[in-house]
């Protein structure tokens, strides 16, 4: 049997996928991931999260950097990979998407917002640090634009922040929390597009594993995880998964 014939078997058996994605899947949308060679973060230095709640220069530098697109983390199309997961929710396959990525190319791909969960939040709003306020980029954008000046909370005054987790601050409990639930909860536990280098992101494959779900692992290199899946595969996550996902409807 052909390793995508595996694959389809093995969904077409899952009673309860959890789907863990990584930056692979969206660099078919073309959005650069972080740490590979001409990923972000070997263009721009990134920015820590006490520097930049403790000093308003370095908060401006990381909103000129959000208002002027040089990470791309937002703006581009779900592509073909982004496409088959969702048609996986949408057959009851899975049920939530855990994801490492900030993009919001899940949702935009037709996933419910409250089946993704987001471990390292969401670069397409921002939000209150003191008191959680959402604020959308749109409403941020021409103040910052007319006055250079970082924008404050039109409800408490405090500090807001796009809404991802930067180097420096805690991961957010309450993914993590339904991460960790997901994945305990799973009989398939599908990988792709992560390298499985990021803890504690890289640990729910195997306890997935360790709780008896079989580990499928698709993605374009080696990981260090290959050895403990029941199946790696190495290529393109959007054809990979078009051939396996379910057809619409």
């Amino acid at each position: 049997m052909q390793p995508l014939d595996h694959l389809a078997r093995y969904i077409a058996d899952a009673r309860r996928i959890a789907v863990f994605t990584g930056a692979g899947i969206s660099t078919e949308s073309g959005v650069p991931d972080f740490r590979s060679p001409g990923g972000v973060w070997t263009k721009i230095r990134p920015i820590p999260f006490q520097s930049f709640v403790a000093d308003e220069d370095v908060r401006r530098e990381a909103w000129r950097r959000t208002f002027t697109g040089v990470a791309r983390w937002v703006g581009a199309r779900p592509n073909a990979g982004h496409a088959a997961v969702a048609r996986l929710v949408g057959a009851g396959k899975a049920r939530a998407v855990i994801t490492q990525n900030v993009d919001n190319l899940h949702q935009a791909s037709g996933v419910p917002p409250p089946q993704v969960i987001e471990l390292h939040g969401n670069a397409s709003y921002a939000h209150c640090l003191d008191c959680g306020l959402r604020h959308e980029l749109a409403d941020l954008r021409e103040g910052f634009l007319a006055t250079d000046a970082p924008p404050t909370c039109r409800a408490c005054g405090g500090v807001v922040k796009v809404a991802t987790v930067s180097f420096g601050q805690p991961m957010p409990p309450a993914p993590m929390a339904r991460a960790e639930a997901e994945t305990m909860a799973c009989d398939l536990f599908l990988v792709l597009g992560s390298s499985l280098s990021v803890m504690p992101a890289a640990s729910f494959p195997l306890m997935a594993k360790r709780n008896g779900a079989r580990l499928v692992i698709v993605n374009r290199d080696p990981t260090d995880q290959d050895a403990y899946a029941d199946l790696a595969l190495h290529g393109e996550i959007g054809a990979v998964m078009s051939a396996v996902a379910p057809a619409n409807g």
